[in-house]
């Protein structure tokens, strides 16, 4: 991705995840990032960031997403994917 808007480094959550972009009339699909993290001083906020790799892509834009989180907020979302994580293990293991 050489025009990433992300920083990418060692502490990125993932890189080079599936990821896919639907709209009203398109759907595309591209790697993708995507990273969790908090400022490092005074942190008030969990930011979450997905970006797809844009040279993958014919209908977007190179853009990333963001979404600023309370701590709470990013509690409730770790809940749900560790909710959803255990039915796809329970899944897989039948």
């Amino acid at each position: 991705m050489p025009d990433r808007l992300l920083r990418v480094n060692a502490y990125t959550t993932f890189d080079l995840l599936d990821g896919e972009a639907v709209g009203h009339d398109f759907s595309e699909s591209a790697l993708a990032v995507l990273n969790v993290t908090a400022p490092r001083k005074n942190p008030d906020h969990v930011k979450l960031e997905f970006e797809l790799d844009n040279t993958q892509l014919e209908q977007l834009p190179a853009h990333a997403d963001r979404v600023r989180l309370s701590a709470a907020e990013a509690r409730t979302l770790a809940a749900e994917l560790e909710k959803y994580a255990t039915r796809v293990d329970e899944a897989t293991e039948e």
